[in-house]
């Protein structure tokens, strides 16, 4: 639990709190009552006594309990834990979990006085602990500066006063799941030792400790329990309970909410899935207060409920996923039709800590409002050596200590590096980055990033580019496999694709109220214009920036004309650009109102019209624009033919840059601001094949 806590998205968690609260109280309400109804049915065919109300209690907390480990786990398995129906669904089971411990704690609190005293002694020690582990966290991030995790010695001194807080507590009779998930929930999440946490606990945990405690309730899965006909109608009758109230009260809420109704299904039995609380339950009450009546009959029950219930729900939830798959599949919105006030899912990609500056700057300028939720990974690309790509090598065949190695130690010290320069920025600004690394070759390594973009399901990945600018402003190409990633990813991404050309101390950088940072997008029409506009947005949001519009006009209409007039179609060719032109054109114009009346009139964002009329004034408007900001965004392309840009690509060394792009990345345009060329995603179907 200490893990889950660890894990969970709060800023998601916060802004769907009350989402997931309805439906996970939603089901737990139907299910409390089917509960209640049974435990009549229980009491007297017992013939009970005493304890009676315990015993209600505890069968409807078996019935609407949610096991959120095995949620987690299914969801991560089943590849949509990053979706938005697996994310309500493990915010919604933590919910009812939750709920469900501390109603158990309340039961047996109250039973005796004594325990309410003790109640409140550790409830004052996990919040000592809470305070505790926030001091060490910054203590380790701090003595491991220059290494990317924190040593072996202080991450278990940490969860050694985990370990001995679940101990005290479970020793005097509580369930500690509640501290623990509360201890991983508020643990600081910037720095080094979250991270360590994170990767050596998530690790052991998924690969050793719940496999082999599912195996432990396995072997307590007793078959000749079902033998008697009378067992077989008890466990049936609370199975059709447990998961019938789950599936009516799931799918009430969600209409209530206006979920749709597969996504209502799926949820429904996600949320019947039984794992480890019930388990306790069992062996809290075998100890305490139902102890004397607890017999096997009753545990074989309960186990034969909880195994069954899982058994069904899971291979049920795989069933709907895959018939299904095209609609749980991600999303390919772009930004354009992306409300400002959704969540913004991105991705920044680095080669080294050169480029670590300039992307975070453009993580955080884009996550600068809070009334747009943002989510930042950032993926390190390294090259994977040459003698390593040969998968299958002899033991004889490894170079001396190559037996060793292992793919953590890939990217040498630019893996430090970025970590440090990560870390240092997040803790100062206090917003979370997800860091992660990718080690493949150069033809191989776009098809690694867009398993990453469906994975993570981001709606923009940025880019680098190829070449960096040296101190005399020139810039030098770097290596070619990074130019044909970028070209191959253009092609075959499925999300909107960004390049930053990052022009490193003269450029844009993480802006704060000591670096104001002034930034302008180019508006010349089409879609990924529009694309690089609604980007803007956000960043037009962030307190700390001054952004303008300059949106370029062709000052004649008689040019216009003739330029149609002069171009080499035929008739119905000619006919089709213009009817094309015409959509397009309203299209931006639509976009363009709506920019305007949100954020232009409000006074928020500056905007200028420049007028031109061929490529010589366009030049001269560029050359001027790019010394007056540290950050110009623009489109790759997708203009069509205009004389206000015909001509431009004369000069073109960088098609994947786009015309205009391509000009303010050149060295000979000798302007001092980064660039950001967006190109947006098209909504088709594209094959990762072998270029």
């Amino acid at each position: 639990m200490f893990l889950i806590g660890l894990e969970t998205d709060i800023p998601y968690l916060r802004r769907n709190l009350r989402k997931a609260s309805i439906i996970a109280y939603g089901g737990m309400a139907v299910c409390s009552i089917f509960g209640l109804a049974a435990s009549f049915f229980i009491i007297h065919i017992l013939k009970l006594t005493a304890n009676t109300v315990a015993l209600a209690n505890v069968i409807m907390i078996i019935l609407a309990n949610t096991a959120s480990p095995v949620v987690i786990r299914l969801a991560a398995e089943l590849k949509f834990s990053t979706s938005d129906t697996g994310r309500l669904a493990i915010c919604s089971s933590l919910v009812n979990e939750i709920t469900c411990v501390v109603w158990l704690c309340l039961i047996v609190t109250f039973m005796s006085w004594k325990m309410f005293g003790r109640a409140i002694l550790f409830s004052l020690l996990a919040l000592g602990l809470v305070i505790l582990n926030r001091y060490l966290a910054a203590w380790c991030n701090q003595r491991n500066r220059n290494q990317k995790y924190v040593t072996n010695t202080e991450m278990l001194s940490i969860l050694f006063l985990v370990i001995a807080l679940s101990f005290l507590t479970e020793e005097y009779g509580f369930n500690s799941t509640i501290a623990c998930f509360f201890l991983g929930l508020l643990f600081p999440r910037e720095g080094k030792t979250s991270r360590t946490l994170l990767i050596k606990l998530a690790y052991s945990v998924y690969n050793f400790i719940l496999p082999i405690y599912f195996g432990y309730i396995g072997f307590q899965f007793n078959i000749t329990y079902l033998n008697s006909y009378r067992n077989v109608i008890a466990v049936v009758l609370m199975i059709i309970l447990s998961m019938g109230g789950k599936i009516i009260g799931t799918l009430a809420t969600c209409h209530y909410l206006n979920v749709p109704t597969i996504d209502g299904i799926v949820l429904s039995f996600l949320l019947n899935l039984k794992g480890h609380a019930e388990l306790l339950v069992v062996g809290v009450l075998r100890k305490s207060i139902l102890k004397s009546w607890w017999d096997q009959n009753i545990h074989n029950l309960v186990v034969m409920v909880v195994v069954l219930n899982t058994i069904i729900s899971g291979p049920a939830v795989a069933y709907m996923l895959r018939k299904n798959g095209k609609y749980f599949a991600q999303k390919h919105t772009s930004l354009e039709f992306l409300e400002p006030e959704s969540e913004l899912r991105m991705l920044a990609c680095v080669y080294g800590s050169r480029h670590i500056t300039g992307k975070v700057g453009l993580i955080f300028a884009l996550s600068g409002s809070p009334e747009s939720p943002t989510t930042a990974y950032l993926t390190h690309l390294v090259e994977l050596p040459k003698k390593r790509r040969k998968k299958k090598l002899m033991y004889h065949q490894l170079q001396d200590g190559d037996q060793f190695s292992d793919e953590e130690e890939y990217g040498g010290n630019e893996v430090v590096e970025i970590n440090e320069a990560v870390d240092t920025l997040t803790m100062e600004n206090k917003f979370m980055i997800h860091q992660s690394k990718v080690v493949s070759s150069f033809p191989r390594m776009y098809e690694d990033v867009c398993d990453g973009i469906e994975d993570l399901r981001v709606s923009i990945v940025f880019l680098t580019f190829h070449k960096h600018q040296r101190l005399d402003r020139k810039l030098e190409p770097g290596k070619e496999g990074i130019r044909v990633t970028n070209q191959k990813l253009l092609r075959h991404a499925p999300c909107s694709v960004g390049i930053f050309v990052d022009r490193g101390q003269t450029g844009f950088h993480l802006p704060t109220s000591e670096s104001v940072q002034n930034v302008a997008t180019l508006f010349f029409g089409g879609p990924d214009d529009r694309e690089a506009l609604a980007c803007s947005k956000r960043i037009a949001s962030h307190p700390h920036i001054n952004f303008s519009l300059i949106r370029f006009i062709q000052e004649s209409p008689s040019d216009h004309k003739e330029f149609v007039e002069n171009t080499s179609h035929s008739n119905s060719e000619v006919l089709m650009e213009m009817s094309n032109r015409d959509m397009e054109a309203e299209i931006d114009r639509a976009f363009l109102e709506d920019f305007y009346n949100r954020y232009v009139a409000s006074g928020q964002v500056g905007y200028e019209d420049r007028y031109v009329n061929d490529r010589t004034q366009t030049l001269e408007a560029l050359r001027g624009t790019g010394e007056r900001f540290s950050l110009l965004i623009v489109g790759k392309g997708g203009r069509g033919h205009s004389p206000i840009t015909e001509g431009l690509s004369d000069w073109e060394e960088c098609p994947e840059l786009g015309i205009v792009g391509d000009l303010l990345a050149s060295s000979e345009f000798n302007i001092n601001c980064s660039v950001l060329v967006i190109q947006q995603h098209q909504r088709s179907e594209t094959d990762l094949t072998d270029d």
